[in-house]
């Protein structure tokens, strides 16, 4: 947009509430309409949105597809996603509309890797088992073979993803005493690799069968659109446990109940799903899996960063400069 077309004070709406502090920051510099009942929008609130705004502040939950792009007033200049991952945008559209994206890259990191760390102990350890045990009222007491699980000290990590998230796992799986390989579209350089004492396995069929605990931390395209399918299940050992804090649709989920019905695989720690919100019922039913609500990312520091984040975008892109968190072609 040339800068005399650029509205001094961009209409900037919000899909979603965030923190009050990101709300009133956001309404001291833009014209800002916020979704204070913090109900998702449909796809008619999304068009309806898109036509009256500069600016719109979506979220992951939010999918604005090539036809709502290609429908959309020129008025429409930014889409500033709240978060990391962008596989709710249709970027090919939005390139060809030259309407820009951006994202906040890395402000989530420390908090996902901590969740997926908690899965990592809690599903070999059975915590949730343990925790719903003691609120049923029926725990008779300790005793030598009461609610055993497995140890992780010792055991081998696969990491498949190995960004930002992925480094920050190794780290604190490594202090725990695991041994850590991972798989990545490029082997990281041998300085990261020995900052996070992982090792690089470039077959990724091979991680699959060889790890004891494996951690997705990959964005969802249509390369990784299930990775984790049936055939690859089949692959991992009885003592496997899978952990995703990333993406549901990285998992064929109808084949990872199946396995986990059949206990062909030990266990599983989920925080996303393939149709959020709604869970199969199925995983509901499981004792070896543990369910949470896509909390990864869930802390007041973290959103609150990704909410100045956003913020900060719209102000650089409103005077008349490139945001620092565009999204470029090759971003994952």
């Amino acid at each position: 947009m040339p800068d005399s077309a650029r509205p001094l004070k961009p209409r900037v709406i919000i899909t979603r509430e965030l923190a009050d502090a990101v709300h009133d920051r956001m309404a001291e510099l833009f014209d800002v309409v916020p979704n204070l009942t913090d109900k998702e929008f449909s796809r008619d609130d999304l068009i309806a949105a898109m036509a009256d705004c500069d600016v719109l502040v979506p979220t992951v939950t939010d999918r604005i597809d090539a036809e709502m792009i290609q429908n959309a007033p020129d008025r429409l200049k930014l889409i500033a996603s709240f978060g990391a991952g962008v596989d709710h945008i249709d970027l090919a559209a939005a390139r060809a509309r030259k309407i820009m994206v951006t994202n906040t890259p890395g402000v989530f990191t420390e908090d996902t890797a901590d969740m997926t760390m908690a899965l990592i102990l809690s599903v070999p350890r059975r915590l949730a088992e343990g925790e719903k045990l003691m609120r049923s009222g029926k725990w008779e007491g300790w005793k030598p073979s009461g609610m055993l699980g497995h140890c992780i000290g010792g055991k081998k990590l696969g990491i498949i993803g190995m960004g930002r998230i992925g480094q920050a796992v190794a780290r604190r799986a490594s202090g725990f005493g695991m041994s850590i390989i991972y798989h990545n579209r490029r082997q990281l350089p041998p300085a990261v690799e020995e900052s996070v004492n992982a090792t690089f396995v470039s077959d990724l069929e091979e991680l699959i069968g060889g790890s004891d605990i494996i951690s997705l931390h990959c964005p969802h395209t249509d390369e990784t659109h299930e990775m984790i399918n049936a055939k690859r299940i089949a692959m991992m050992k009885p003592s496997t446990y899978l952990i995703n804090t990333a993406r549901g649709d990285l998992i064929e989920e109808d084949a990872l109940i199946k396995a986990l019905q059949a206990e062909t695989i030990s266990g599983a720690g989920l925080d996303v799903y393939t149709q959020e919100p709604k869970v199969d019922d199925r995983l509901l039913d499981l004792k070896n899996v543990v369910l949470l609500p896509h909390m990864g990312s869930a802390t007041f520091e973290g959103r609150e960063a990704s909410g100045e984040r956003v913020t900060a975008n719209i102000r650089v892109w409103a005077d008349g400069h490139r945001p620092p968190d565009q999204v470029l072609d090759g971003w994952i």
